[in-house]
């Protein structure tokens, strides 16, 4: 009969004082398999020194043997917490020595020389002791899976939370925190040289973040490029700085992957214990509100909790809530804010400006709701529901006869990078019928210069349709007049910082006039926003700029406002006193107009 059940060498510890039945066994065994290994003791040190150096797959033990038994052996095993197969292979065997040793942990008991009996107790017991490592070999993975970070190998959030709640269970934890480290503009590093490079970072990071934690504490990985760290620490009122420098540390030399390197730089967040939280849950809601205000103040920084930054993240997780509910409830409303041209003070065009009535507080101004649409997503929707207002309510001022008003809408940078950007404004024009030409989409100059490349591919698409490009906030960024030029661009709105300064500040006076030159050197039509004197409007008259837009005119108005403005033929009002006789004065009747409106 020979074992069909074993791949590998079967090794075989044998207990036995007789060398002529060890030999005999021996033959026995080779006969039935090609692959043996055996090794003979015959006493309890022995036997432990041979479990010490070796792996066995069965132990095959005599039972009474001159200084030394088979209950004996059992123990030894049990002692050393092996799970090997035990069979005792013996010349007598009383039945109440038999079940001592099954109740011991032997498998059988067998009297010598039935060897096919014996050879068929190994294979089964081969075959059990396979099944049972399979097992254990599964629930390994399934532990490792349910409590490690298949990437980096570190603990995941089950673990780390499982483990900070066992320390504080433990007492002895009253100077502890945890600290919740983000990684700066880490998706650019996906998105600009693939994920194999983004992974390889992490693992650079998550050894990093090790080697400085001190002993006693844990690193895990709880999210994409987020790591959880818990120490023992000891702040001075929770705002030493010195209690995160052990982390800064991590990232002061650069990470190289290949041929590139990187220099990181990452947001942390701490939340002490007891002070900001007893519970895991608190600490670690605590320690991530800090990280999002490290992130908010530009990143590469840290941040202690503090209670208001938990009162101001509630009052945004409700905000946000309401915020997702705002479109289907009709609660967004456009505003519009006139552009007049500087020669003539016609009223040209409008700018849509998004406002909120919020049930509870009343009107909101875009500041107060934009910044946090853009952090959740929410801007994409608002932004097309923005787009497609503006150019309803665009044609229809055309088919009250304005024909030729132009109407310009932000596009925010989360909107311009989406896929969908093009196609949402083909559908926003078709829907409307709204001519192409007569819708301007206001693209501020540091969302051009992202990545320049897919910039000029998003913009030839929209112009292809014919409709106008505006780039907006222009001179505060940090625009190449290189790409500038390669920019199919149609519109520059300087900044309105430099129409506040270009009284008093000469630096802005000569931006101001450079941005002009360089508008009308390149054929674009050049805009000044934020004007709100007659010495600014002045000094705009005469510097190559086409339009002006600002409160010295109007502020921005509802659409039955703007329709009342456009039907009583509203032009520029007389706010600036010719420079020279040749030069021409905006006039009208703004001045009577804003007082007969409405309070804004």
């Amino acid at each position: 009969m020979a074992l069909t059940t074993m791949n590998q060498p079967m090794r075989v510890l044998l207990v036995e004082d007789s060398e002529d039945d060890a030999l005999l066994l021996r033959s026995e065994l080779a006969r039935a398999t090609s692959k043996l290994t055996i090794r003979r003791v015959d006493n309890a040190e022995g036997m432990r020194k041979a479990l010490t150096e070796a792996e066995w797959d069965i132990v095959i033990s005599d039972h009474s043997l001159p200084q030394f038994s088979s209950l004996q052996a059992l123990q030894v095993i049990n002692e050393a917490a092996r799970d090997i197969p035990f069979i005792i292979y013996s010349g007598v065997v009383s039945e109440h020595v038999a079940v001592a040793a099954m109740y011991n942990g032997a498998q059988d008991a067998i009297p010598k020389g039935n060897f096919p009996r014996l050879l068929a107790a190994i294979e089964r017991e081969l075959q059990g002791a396979a099944v049972r490592r399979d097992k254990h070999r599964a629930d390994l993975e399934v532990h490792r899976l349910a409590f490690y970070d298949g990437l980096t190998g570190l603990p995941n959030r089950n673990l780390f939370c499982s483990f900070v709640e066992r320390q504080i269970a433990l007492g002895g934890v009253a100077r502890a925190s945890v600290h919740i480290v983000d990684v700066d503009r880490f998706l650019r590093i996906n998105s600009c040289f693939g994920h194999k490079v983004g992974d390889q970072l992490l693992r650079q990071i998550a050894q990093r973040l090790q080697d400085c934690v001190p002993e006693g504490g844990m690193v895990a990985r709880l999210g994409s490029n987020e790591f959880g760290i818990f120490v023992t620490t000891d702040f001075d009122n929770g705002q030493d700085s010195e209690g995160v420098e052990f982390l800064r540390r991590a990232f002061v030399k650069p990470f190289s992957e290949g041929t590139l390197e990187f220099c990181l730089s990452a947001c942390i967040g701490v939340a002490i214990y007891s002070r900001d939280g007893r519970s895991v849950p608190e600490l670690l809601t605590n320690a991530e509100t800090a990280m999002f205000r490290a992130k908010e103040l530009g990143g590469n920084t840290h941040q202690f909790y503090a209670r208001e930054m938990g009162v101001l993240a509630s009052e945004d997780l409700r905000l946000e809530s309401a915020l997702r509910k705002a479109v289907e409830r009709d609660e967004l409303m456009l505003e519009y804010q006139p552009h007049l041209e500087v020669e003539t003070g016609r009223l040209t065009g409008v700018e849509a400006l998004v406002r909120w009535r919020h049930p509870e507080l009343g009107l909101l101004q875009p500041d107060s709701f934009i910044p946090l649409a853009n952090e959740s997503g929410l801007i994409t929707g608002i932004g097309e529901w923005v787009l497609n207002e503006a150019c309803r309510q665009a044609k229809a001022w055309h088919r009250a006869g304005h024909s030729g008003l132009t109407v310009a809408v932000n596009v925010s940078a989360v909107q311009f990078w989406q896929p969908g950007l093009v196609r949402s404004v083909r559908d926003a024009l078709l829907a409307s019928g709204l001519a192409p030409e007569c819708l301007e989409l206001e693209i501020t100059e540091s969302v051009l210069m992202r990545d320049v490349e897919s910039t000029i591919g998003t913009l030839e698409a929209l112009k292809a349709m014919k409709v106008r490009i505006s780039v907006d906030d222009f001179g505060a960024g940090y625009s190449s007049l290189n790409y500038l030029r390669r920019f199919p661009v149609d519109i520059l709105k300087v900044d309105k910082s430099f129409s506040n300064d270009v009284i008093h500040d000469k630096d802005a006076a000569a931006i101001v006039r450079a941005v002009g030159e360089l508008g009308h050197s390149l054929g674009l039509v050049t805009v000044a926003e934020g004007v709100e004197t007659a010495d600014q409007l002045n000094f705009f008259h005469g510097q190559h700029y086409d339009r002006v837009q600002g409160f010295l005119f109007s502020r921005p108005r509802a659409a039955e406002d703007i329709d009342e403005m456009l039907n009583a033929g509203f032009n520029g009002a007389r706010r600036m006193a010719p420079r020279t006789r040749s030069a021409p004065a905006l006039v009208g009747q703004t001045a009577t107009w804003e007082m007969a409106q409405r309070p804004a």
